[in-house]
């Protein structure tokens, strides 16, 4: 692919979150030669207009003009890049015909997908053909989930240099964040829970802990999600359930299978958001809890679905460069082996910016660079941050993207 004319297109570089990655691409230090990217879009006078307002760096960037519901022309787009990086959601209206394009093209793909149905339509239209063309798909390159699939990677490798062993139980705990979820976000969930109504099958999948899994590995000691509170005495904090949990949890467990099973077959692997207060923080959890299972009631009904939709963050809109810059998030994660228990090792990720939107804007721009430009592992197909990047990732997020690793 070195050929191609470009090493990066950014599709939906007039939105909201693509104009945000590719303010990333014009800030950071590429290193080596200049990468070749452009931002790509519907409309050229929107690009142009993105292009102007980013200033004078980026009006030598060339712009891209596709149709999400054209394949020619997006079959065109893939021909001319090496990687494509989307943030055209919700992708069950709008990327299908895109991954179709970079699959058959042997063309790397990195999106910001969170539809864990649509990501399983993925995978079984797509995988085969991504392998034999050697396209990496990645979804999932934001904050949800390279916080969760990278960190489990690095505790992991922790836990083999320093007890010579895996961690075969593995949790993660969202210690701190602020900000909030991008409209983005919240019109994938909102689209989800469309097609679920429509489709019981859809739902199936929505609840099933290994709807990510390889055809004849969807099986493990992982149960349903927790609804419910629990206490936590390894972090000595009551935990409530973390909403990204359901598309996080699915995918590390993917990581692992398309890895052969590193972190081992009996791996378990759960989520969770810790509550203030340490044990007293019952009522908060409690809380928290309740007021989820509420609105996730609400949602699952089409039409109070359609009355909340005006009170949500819509696609495409988002906070001031000061308040998304203010934000952050932490986790920490504990993993053990249940046979040897002296064996334990937590690890804290650590991020700066605004979750859903700072800081998810650069993980994906430097997972596109790290398909444009890494040694990665001789794999194609539908893939996960971790299968796909491993450690590569990781250093550019540290390097790059104000995201830390670090053994507690």
């Amino acid at each position: 692919m070195n050929d191609r004319e470009f090493d990066v297109i950014v599709w939906g570089a007039s939105g909201f979150t693509g104009r945000l990655v590719a303010a990333h691409l014009l800030e950071r230090d590429a290193g080596g030669p200049a990468l070749r990217w452009a931002m790509g879009g519907r409309s050229v006078t929107k690009l142009e207009q993105v292009r102007g307002e980013l200033g004078e760096r980026a009006s030598g960037v060339p712009l891209v003009v596709a149709d999400a519901d054209d394949q020619a022309t997006l079959d065109a787009l893939a021909a001319r890049t090496r990687v494509v990086c989307t943030t055209v959601g919700p992708y069950a209206r709008y990327g299908s015909k895109l991954v179709a394009a970079c699959a058959e093209r042997g063309t790397h793909y990195c999106d910001l997908a969170g539809e864990v149905p649509w990501m399983r339509r993925m995978i079984d239209l797509h995988h085969r053909r991504a392998e034999a063309t050697g396209a990496r798909i990645v979804h999932s390159c934001g904050f949800d989930c390279i916080p969760s699939d990278l960190g489990v990677l690095y505790l992991e490798q922790a836990m083999q240099r320093r007890h010579g062993t895996v961690a075969t139980e593995v949790k993660l705990r969202v210690r701190d964040a602020r900000g909030g979820f991008s409209g983005g976000t919240v019109a994938s969930l909102l689209n989800t829970l469309d097609e679920a109504e429509r489709d019981p099958g859809v739902r199936t999948v929505i609840e099933d802990p290994y709807a990510l899994n390889p055809e004849g590995e969807r099986r493990g000691l992982d149960g349903p999600d927790r609804l419910l509170p629990v206490f936590d005495d390894d972090f000595q904090s009551w935990v409530a359930p973390f909403p990204m949990a359901p598309i996080n949890t699915r995918v590390v467990r993917r990581s692992n299978a398309l890895l052969g099973y590193p972190y081992g077959h009996g791996f378990r692997y759960e989520e969770g958001l810790l509550v203030p207060f340490g044990p007293l923080g019952f009522p908060i959890a409690a809380g928290l809890s309740a007021g989820a299972a509420v609105v996730g009631a609400a949602a699952s009904i089409g039409a109070l679905r359609r009355a909340l939709t005006p009170l949500l963050p819509r696609s495409g809109e988002g906070p001031s460069r000061e308040r998304r810059e203010s934000g952050y998030w932490e986790i920490e994660l504990l993993g053990r082996d249940p046979v040897r228990r002296e064996a334990t090792l937590r690890v804290r990720v650590r991020g700066r910016g605004d979750p859903g939107y700072a800081s998810t804007s650069r993980m994906l721009g430097e997972a596109a660079v790290c398909l444009a430009r890494d040694e990665l592992p001789a794999r194609g197909g539908v893939l996960t941050p971790a299968a796909a990047f491993g450690e590569a990732l990781i250093g550019r997020l540290t390097a790059h993207a104000q995201v830390t690793f670090e053994e507690l």
